[in-house]
């Protein structure tokens, strides 16, 4: 029967690498291990699914878009990670909590009904910013708080450091384990917890006590020249997101330019232009680095603010970045 899932949650705020990171460890996956990665994301529109998306066998994606996976009584979080166990039928599960949400809160409802005897928590793996600690950037309050049950803290973007600085950041996170790293590399043999699997009986899954059901983003456009727009306000900031129809192709040079005209917390996309697929994440105030995606579904695009926007005026600024 499904039971004892290895269950890797994998948190740290805005920016610090985590996506990079599970990509990193989904290219590291045994050949006969099957693997399901629930994304939460702060947005309603759901990008972190299509900036992970694999060609790989075994390898399954869900997302609860829409802030954090503790709130609304963990409705959302529970259908999603319902449906994706009865999907993938996986031997390890990956959860990246959104960088606004509460990963200390996470952990201990992944340890309660409905979950307890299905998944096994393993320590988590929290990844950070270590460029921007050092310069002094606080750590918010929600992941100062997942420090304590963390297996491994991921120093990531760490290459520009000195020594003193490594010292001083390593003084200043005792006493947890650190992984110095560029790129979120995180060997698989470092993921806490980890053993090699073998594949389990998955009958248990279907008899999981669930709520029925959860709002889902439109599918498809009533105009394909008009995009399918959602946003939200909570306390942690203001988001906003854009489904483009695929026909539609950008000038990524303008899309480059409109992005640096505004003071975005963050930026999230998979863009489809005339050169092709590119998708790109980034924090405000630093460059953004196309990359070629394979994501190619629909244009997504994500911003969040620390206060709401005149929706209909971004729209129309974007929708003037099209080839």
């Amino acid at each position: 029967m499904l039971q004892n899932i290895p269950t890797h949650v994998i948190g740290g705020p805005l920016g610090a690498g985590k996506t990079s990171l599970i990509k990193r460890l989904l290219a590291q996956k045994p050949a006969h291990e099957r693997w399901a990665v629930l994304i939460n994301e702060f947005g309603q529109i759901g990008l972190d699914a299509a900036l992970l998306t694999t060609t790989a066998d075994g390898i399954a994606l869900g997302e609860v878009a829409g802030g954090c996976l503790c709130c609304v009584n963990g409705v959302p979080f529970q259908i999603g990670l319902g449906r994706l166990l009865r999907k993938a039928r996986p031997d390890r599960l990956l959860i990246e909590p959104s960088g606004l949400g509460h990963p200390a809160q996470l952990m201990a409802q992944l340890r309660e009904a409905p979950w307890r005897g299905v998944l096994t928590v393993q320590p988590s793996v929290i990844v950070l910013d270590a460029a921007a600690m050092a310069a002094g950037q606080p750590l918010p309050a929600t992941q100062q708080e997942a420090l304590a049950e963390a297996g491994l803290v991921v120093m990531n973007k760490s290459e520009q450091l000195d020594e003193a600085a490594r010292q001083a950041l390593a003084e200043q996170m005792k006493p947890c384990a650190l992984l110095w790293t560029r790129h979120a590399d995180l060997p698989l043999n470092r993921l806490p917890g980890f053993v090699d699997c073998t594949a389990v009986d998955k009958q248990v899954v279907d008899n999981l006590t669930l709520p029925n059901s959860i709002g889902q983003l439109p599918a498809l456009w009533a105009d394909p020249n008009v995009p399918i727009c959602l946003s939200q306000t909570s306390a942690e900031g203001w988001s906003v997101g854009w489904r483009w129809h695929p026909s539609q192709q950008f000038d990524l040079q303008r899309v480059l330019h409109w992005l640096e005209g505004m003071a975005w917390r963050r930026a999230k996309m998979v863009i489809h232009s005339e050169g092709g697929w590119y998708s790109g994440n980034v924090l405000e105030g630093a460059p953004l680095a196309w990359q070629i995606s394979e994501w190619r579904q629909d244009s997504r695009l994500e911003l969040i603010f620390s206060t709401p926007q005149d929706v209909d005026t971004l729209q129309a600024q974007m929708a003037g970045c099209l080839a």
